[in-house]
């Protein structure tokens, strides 16, 4: 059953069944945590062993001991379940209360008032295992019977004990209820929390992964071709192209490695570099600034991405024959005088998207269409 599927108790079920396993890891204390409370038995099994009638006193030790036996039954089953994650059904439970009900009742005869003290026990037990509404009724519903047959049974004596124990029984199951609850939504936002924080960082990597082998293998493809035009007619040109492209297989199996390092860092002044040549192994013209001292430092590297991003889908898209790029204080542009956007307005490819997210972390806008003079515009601008 998934999480959307599973009926509203069921994290209340799972709550209570925590407080029951809450030391699961060391199930000698567990036990001996769920079976100590037994002790308080003892004030019906001293009066029933003193109870004059055989037959009644041999009911009532069955009613006592089976009364023991059904608890402890109860919790390991509750337990076992709680560490399988199963939820038992609603009537399966109500079903233990009532056997230990029927159990109660058989040491009335013989424990006489003494017998009220297993109240005590089946409220914790309902208040622990039931929805917290039912547990609420059931605690009502004993206390209600217990101040009846104190009023109204002759011989049994109200000092306000039993009512009280059931009552302060039931507050302290609710409280470990409410605390446990607490701490299993603790933990689960934690868990989110993490997960999110995983997500993100494959998001990171994803991106850093698309535009750095984007734009290396497509420079790569360009001097490739060109390498391979230029093979007979001049070979000398032909063996720098393929040098060049030689290098760049390594400068992006570094940019990779240092990715997956997380220390990578772009510089603006090395990405115009690598546009400059880019652009002319792919015969478009350069129109580049050579000096990027206007860019305040903490601007240079989404710039970066910019001139990254703008001049691969230049060389990759455009069929351009000229690229201009103009730098400012919190302004990068990239222009090209090719085809401009596609007739559908898509702008939505990995490369926008990724530069879309990394511009949003800053608080900068980003423009994508068509350029003044027809072609292609990517702009970015930051906040000032």
């Amino acid at each position: 059953m998934s999480s959307q599927q599973q009926p509203e108790n069921q994290g209340e079920y799972q709550v209570a069944g925590a407080a029951i396993d809450s030391v699961r890891r060391r199930p000698g204390l567990g036990w001996l945590l769920a079976g100590v409370w037994l002790f308080f038995l003892n004030k019906p099994l001293q009066v029933i062993l003193g109870h004059d009638d055989m037959a009644e006193r041999a009911l009532g030790l069955v009613g006592i001991f089976g009364f023991a036996i059904a608890y402890m039954a109860f919790f390991w089953y509750a337990r076992a379940r709680n560490m399988a994650r199963v939820e038992s059904p609603i009537g399966l439970r109500l079903g233990f209360i009532a056997t230990l009900l029927a159990f109660a009742a058989l040491m009335l005869p013989a424990a006489g008032v003494t017998a009220l003290t297993s109240l005590v026990f089946v409220e914790a037990m309902g208040m622990m295992v039931l929805p917290l509404s039912a547990g609420v009724i059931l605690g009502a519903t004993l206390l209600s019977v217990a101040e009846i047959a104190l009023h109204s049974i002759p011989g049994w004596h109200d000092d306000g004990s039993y009512s009280l124990s059931i009552v302060l029984g039931g507050l302290a199951v609710f409280g470990i209820r409410r605390a446990m609850m607490r701490s299993i939504e603790l933990t689960v936002a934690r868990k989110e929390f993490a997960e999110l924080a995983v997500q993100e960082e494959r998001n990171r990597f994803a991106r850093d992964l698309h535009d750095i082998l984007g734009h290396s293998l497509t420079v790569i493809t360009v001097k490739a071709e060109l390498a391979g035009r230029l093979m007979e007619a001049n070979p000398a040109r032909a063996a720098a192209e393929v040098a060049d492209v030689e290098h760049l297989a390594r400068a992006a199996l570094a940019d990779v490695r240092a990715a997956v390092a997380g220390y990578r860092e772009l510089s603006l002044a090395g990405e115009l570099v690598a546009a400059r040549a880019a652009l002319q192994a792919a015969e478009v013209k350069a129109d580049l600034p050579t000096v990027v001292d206007e860019v305040p430092e903490q601007n240079r590297e989404l710039f970066a991405w910019v001139v990254r991003e703008g001049v691969t889908n230049v060389v990759r898209h455009s069929g351009a024959k000229k690229c201009t790029i103009r730098l400012g204080a919190s302004s990068v542009e990239v222009v090209d005088d090719g085809k401009g956007p596609a007739p559908s307005g898509d702008s939505t490819g990995h490369g926008l998207v990724g530069l879309r997210e990394r511009a949003d972390k800053v608080g900068a806008s980003v423009q994508v269409g068509q350029a003044p003079g027809g072609g292609f515009r990517l702009a970015v601008r930051v906040a000032s």
